[in-house]
C-alpha cells in the first residue's frame, strides 16, 4: 500500500495527517496532554489548575475523549471522598517527539511568523 492508498489519506480529505490533527490538536487536547506528560498522574482539580483557562465542563469532555482515544487513563479510587486521577498512557507519551519537534519549530520560526503578519497587516491588505 502506498501513501496514496492509505485509509488515513482518504479519511483526511486528501491529507494523511488530518485525522491526527483532529485527535491531538483540538483546542484543549494538546495542553492537557502536555501537562500530563510533564507532571505525571494528576487529580482532576490539579489538572484543571495546570491547564490555564479551561473550565471543569470542558476538561471533563476532553478527558473522556482522550480516554476513549487511548491517550489518557482514568483511575477511580473507591474512597470517601472519591478520588479520580488521570495519567497519560504509553500511546499518549508516544506523541512527545511530535510535541518536541513543534517546540523546536516554534522557537525557530514564531518570530518569522510575527514578522510576516506585521508585514501583511501594514500592507493595506484586508485581515483574514
Amino acid at each position: 500500500m502506498t501513501i496514496v492508498d492509505s485509509p488515513a489519506l482518504v479519511a483526511g480529505g486528501g491529507c494523511p495527517i488530518a485525522p491526527v490533527v483532529d485527535i491531538v490538536f483540538s483546542r484543549w487536547t494538546t495542553p492537557i496532554l502536555w501537562q500530563l506528560n510533564a507532571h505525571g498522574r494528576q487529580r482532576f482539580t490539579d489538572l484543571r489548575d495546570l491547564v490555564e483557562g479551561i473550565t471543569a465542563k470542558v476538561l471533563t469532555q476532553r478527558l473522556r475523549q482522550l480516554e476513549r482515544d487511548g491517550l489518557v487513563e482514568r483511575t477511580s479510587h473507591p474512597e470517601i471522598p472519591p478520588r479520580v486521577e488521570y495519567e497519560i498512557t504509553e500511546l499518549g507519551r508516544s506523541l512527545a517527539p511530535v510535541f518536541a519537534a513543534l517546540v523546536t519549530w516554534s522557537e525557530d520560526n514564531l518570530d518569522r511568523v510575527a514578522d510576516a503578519r506585521e508585514g501583511y497587516d501594514t500592507s493595506g491588505r484586508p485581515r483574514p
